[in-house]
């Protein structure tokens, strides 16, 4: 009698083997993304809160979306 909490023909061990396949990409070009993100926002930050940006949050917030989607290009293509 097999007691283990995942077995061979366990949906569990699907979802573990999916996960570890289509998960970590994403988290790696979120984290790299947010590198970069700083790195940009330190480099920017007086010229965007100068009151020149109309909104300077939704100016950060577009420059994180294009970082995350730089890094992901990164990933995939190199």
């Amino acid at each position: 009698m097999d007691i283990g909490l995942i077995n061979k023909n366990s949906a569990l061990s699907d979802l573990v083997f999916g996960a570890s396949l289509y998960f970590p990409p994403i988290f790696k070009a979120l984290f790299l993304g947010f590198i970069i993100w700083l790195l940009v926002h330190r480099a920017i930050r007086d010229w965007l809160y100068s009151g020149d940006i109309w909104h300077p949050t939704l100016m950060d917030l577009s420059i994180f979306i294009i970082a995350v989607s730089g890094s992901m290009w990164m990933l995939t293509h190199w």
